[in-house]
């Protein structure tokens, strides 16, 4: 009996449970602190818009209008191309219908020199020629060549709704300041990597839409002083009515012949009267 205890000494002892020891306690987790960029405030994409397009010289692009009446419903869709040149120049051609196995012509044009604004309708043959001295193109439309202030002229507030522009787009909900009849909201969605606008849509106060969608825009482009002016004598408009678009409106009764209704530069005026 003796004899077993050595043996049973060895054996418990390689056998045996271990005697607990206290766990060391975990080391505590590294988190690592990241920082969120805070996104811009509207004054601050507002402002990088300015600068962008105050930064630019020429420009060239294609636009796609679309014009709703809210009243009747009725959409009207326009294709057509832009130019833009420092300073106050501008010209905007929009196509007529497409015929079949025929290139697409030009219908109207939007010819701003800077000076005068010659909207010339291609298929009723006529001219509205506007000086710009007594007509100032708003600064919806000027801020494009770098002229104008938005910030003076609207109150802007970042939109998120979802209504316009892509998800990864930022878009300004700008307010007139002043009431305007033409300008209940100017909403601008704007390209983030660069402050580029890729779509300006106006609200009027009847709640009509005029929704501009640029695409390609080439700020490298290079255009002559040329194809910014408009010659009132070229034989290609000598069948042409030239009307003054600054003298007073004609009576009414009668519908006196030569009357007509000054035609808006684009993106401007209610959506029933742009092309």
């Amino acid at each position: 009996m003796m004899m077993i205890k050595p043996f049973a000494f060895i054996f418990g002892t390689f056998f045996a449970q271990p005697t607990p020891q206290p766990a060391k306690p975990a080391p505590a987790p590294v988190v690592a602190t990241v920082r969120v960029a805070a996104a811009p405030t509207a004054a601050e994409i507002l402002a990088g818009v300015q600068k962008f397009y105050a930064s630019i010289g020429d420009v060239n692009a294609k636009f796609r209008q679309e014009v709703v009446n809210a009243t009747f419903g009725r959409s009207d869709i326009s294709d057509g191309q832009l130019w833009i040149r420092k300073p106050g120049k501008m010209r905007w051609d929009y196509y007529g219908k497409k015929q079949k196995d025929k290139p697409l012509a030009i219908a109207k044009h939007f010819i701003s020199n800077g000076a005068y604004l010659y909207v010339v309708d291609r298929e009723n043959k006529q001219v509205i020629k506007k000086d710009l001295q007594k007509n100032l193109l708003p600064t919806a439309i000027t801020f494009l060549y770098g002229k104008g202030d938005l910030a003076a002229d609207f109150t802007p507030t970042v939109d998120t709704t979802g209504t316009f522009g892509a998800r990864t787009d930022q878009v300004l909900k700008l307010t007139p300041k002043a009431p305007s009849a033409q300008y209940k909201h100017l909403f601008l969605v704007v390209d983030p990597a660069n402050s580029r606008v890729k779509e300006s849509i106006i609200i009027d106060s009847a709640g009509n839409k005029n929704h501009f969608r640029f695409f390609e825009p080439n700020f490298k482009a290079s255009v002559k002083d040329s194809y910014f002016e408009f010659d009132e004598k070229s034989p290609t408009v000598k069948n042409y009515r030239i009307v003054d678009g600054d003298a007073p409106p004609k009576p009414a009764a009668g519908a006196t012949p030569g009357g007509t209704t000054p035609a808006p530069a684009p993106g401007t005026g209610s959506a029933r009267s742009v092309p």
